[in-house]
């Protein structure tokens, strides 16, 4: 009864925080209820032992029971990456599956060092001595972008389809290579064994992502020809919540990525169903159903995200560290990105517009905080913790707000026509 309890709790409040910013913020919704239980967070912790201490020990108490790393990476990230996977468009992914490739895989090695090494020779500056591993795992953990945030977030940007899928695509298939660099140098920095040679990491990483990606599609495909005898709304959404369910559950036990799992059966589901004549009141029902799991999770999720300041103690020590987080994040973005298209074909080039919106877009959300806080208790887990929070909220908040404007749609049309003339004139 203590979970239902908490989530009874967690959904009252989303659903308060989602009005009071639909009436008065006019944000869009995920990050209207983050900002407000921010402001909630803030508030209680300044003045809540005085003036709400009931309230304030109910909501430490609440928070204090949830597991989050468990509730995210173990429950609540499934169904929202199979209900983004459904709304891929696969022949987009096919046109985009380079970059998406290189982006999810080699962009996440990059970033991983590059932030590394500039926390490790920039935080002795502000009296901070973190050891190099540990500046490690923070670069791994804040590297891969948050496929929940930046699918939530893309809805409201109007960008051109491609650069969409270019940026969801990569949000959505860089776990496999994000888990894998995060264990290996987690453990490392706890002082376990690792086998670092070439051939154990790539079989870690086949066996991580390209296990899950093969479940995935073994799921969707089996159920999918399930729902072709069964053209029923009711078993149809039944179906593809054993799948999502279910389909965790077989991950876990095999020990490969269940995200990635996800991904690959909400892809295979949501673009090849259709050649098994559902009926278009069956369809609709389906996409709806998933549509709304979709907004309510995100809705819990970014109140979860909101209400973890109150879990951090003397956020305001780490402060500064966080400023120079997001920069030193920032930035290795921004190579992670542009190294990469240096070594694509002609073809696959960007615009220095389109590399803009790639750098800006790369979201850090929950799955960051989760890593962080799977980490074991030590002297450095609590300044990974604080500064990892201090740029999801950054990310969330002014790079979520303002991908629209940097987008430019228009300008982002203009180059890629001038671009695909000077390739035409280049092979003429």
């Amino acid at each position: 009864m203590e979970l239902y309890y908490s989530f009874s709790a967690l959904i009252v409040l989303a659903s308060i925080f989602a009005y009071l910013n639909y009436r008065f913020l006019k944000l869009p919704s995920t990050i209207g209820i983050m900002v407000i239980a921010i402001v909630v967070s803030i508030f209680l912790v300044m003045f809540g032992e005085t003036v709400l201490p009931r309230t304030f020990g109910h909501l430490n108490k609440l928070m204090n029971s949830i597991d989050f790393t468990e509730v995210l990476m173990g429950a609540m990230l499934n169904f929202l990456l199979f209900a983004g996977g459904i709304h891929i468009n696969i022949n987009d992914l096919k046109e985009q599956f380079r970059p998406v490739v290189i982006f999810s895989t080699a962009g996440v090695v990059i970033s991983t060092f590059v932030v590394g090494f500039g926390m490790f020779y920039l935080l002795p500056f502000l009296g901070i001595h973190l050891p190099f591993i540990y500046c490690l795992v923070f670069g791994a953990l804040i590297s891969p972008t948050d496929p929940v945030a930046v699918l939530s977030i893309l809805k409201q940007a109007k960008v051109s389809k491609s650069l969409e899928t270019k940026v969801a695509g990569e949000s959505l298939f860089n776990d496999g290579m994000a888990v894998v660099v995060f264990t290996v140098v987690l453990q490392l920095a706890i002082g376990k064994e690792v086998d670092l040679g070439v051939e154990s990491i790539a079989l870690l990483l086949m066996k991580e992502a390209g296990g899950g990606i093969m479940l995935g599609v073994v799921l969707g495909w089996v159920t999918s020809r399930l729902m072709r005898e069964v053209d029923d709304y009711i078993i149809s959404v039944l179906v593809t919540l054993s799948v999502v369910m279910g389909g965790y559950l077989i991950a876990r036990q095999m020990h490969i990525s269940g995200p990635l799992t996800m991904v690959a059966a909400g892809l295979f589901m949501g673009n090849f169903n259709v050649r098994f004549k559902m009926k278009s009141v069956t369809q609709d029902y389906l996409i709806k159903f998933w549509e709304l799991i979709d907004e309510i999770l995100n809705a819990v999720l970014f109140l979860f995200i909101g209400f973890e300041l109150l879990m951090i103690k003397d956020l305001k020590h780490f402060m500064v560290p966080g400023l120079l987080a997001i920069a030193v994040v920032l930035i290795a973005r921004l190579i992670s990105i542009w190294v990469p298209t240096r070594f694509m074909s002609l073809r696959t080039r960007f615009s220095p517009q389109t590399v803009k919106v790639l750098v800006w877009g790369g979201i850090r959300g929950g799955v960051s905080i989760a890593l962080a806080m799977s980490i074991p208790k030590s002297e450095y887990s609590e300044i990974i913790l604080s500064i990892t929070y201090c740029v999801v909220v950054f990310s969330i908040i002014v790079q979520g707000l303002t991908i629209a404007k940097v987008a430019n749609p228009k300008a982002i049309a203009k180059e890629e026509e001038e671009k695909e003339t000077v390739v035409l004139d280049e092979h003429a």
